[in-house]
């Protein structure tokens, strides 16, 4: 199977789910997410909106900063093409829609939050494997966005795959520009890589 032939076979994986299952399988992947220890106080997270069948992350955002949690999510790079650039969100955020028609906040210098000053960024993906290996859409948003952090950069973040128990296959096919995730939650639990 081809890496495209993958990609459209976990995506229609994921679209036959209902709403209520992927509700359901947020709210499992929201508990597994609470009971982290890099979550048991306040923290500065990076997160998403998700869209289409991702797993539903509002409810999961909004528990976080319920939390007291500060949160951020990504918007497309005015500048940077292929990268992403986090916004702090809060009550009175403005929101718009990008290129893709996913809601993202309006850039506001100011609320800018970057990498370095994040502990967890939540990431989504399409397929991921028993190594950690995470396929997306196929732009390479997060790949460009997380290769400092590969790199050893940024050293205090974890970045954390967000997914359904149907995305998870034995391999995936792997890109040299490819970033591997430390740690993927699903459901049925937690993919801890690092060890």
């Amino acid at each position: 199977m081809s890496q495209q032939q993958l990609r459209s076979h976990l995506l229609n994986a994921r679209a036959s789910l209902s709403a209520a299952e992927r509700d359901d399988a947020a709210r499992q992947v929201g508990e597994h997410l609470r009971n982290l220890p890099e979550l048991q106080q306040s923290c500065t997270l990076g997160s998403y909106f998700s869209v289409r069948a991702e797993l539903p992350t509002h409810a999961i955002n909004q528990h976080l900063m319920d939390a007291q949690h500060q949160l951020a999510l990504p918007i497309l790079h005015p500048i940077l093409a292929g990268h992403l650039l986090f916004l702090q969100l809060s009550e009175t955020t403005q929101w718009t829609h990008n290129k893709y028609g996913i809601p993202e906040p309006e850039l506001n210098a100011q609320h800018i939050v970057p990498l370095q000053q994040m502990q967890v960024l939540l990431v989504p993906l399409v397929g991921f494997d028993r190594s950690g290996n995470r396929m997306g859409m196929g732009g390479g948003f997060y790949d460009r966005t997380l290769s400092a952090w590969h790199k050893g950069h940024i050293k205090n973040l974890l970045p954390i795959g967000l997914a359904l128990d149907c995305q998870l296959v034995d391999e995936l096919p792997k890109n040299p520009w490819d970033v591997p995730l430390p740690m993927v939650i699903t459901p049925a639990k937690t993919w801890d890589f690092r060890s």
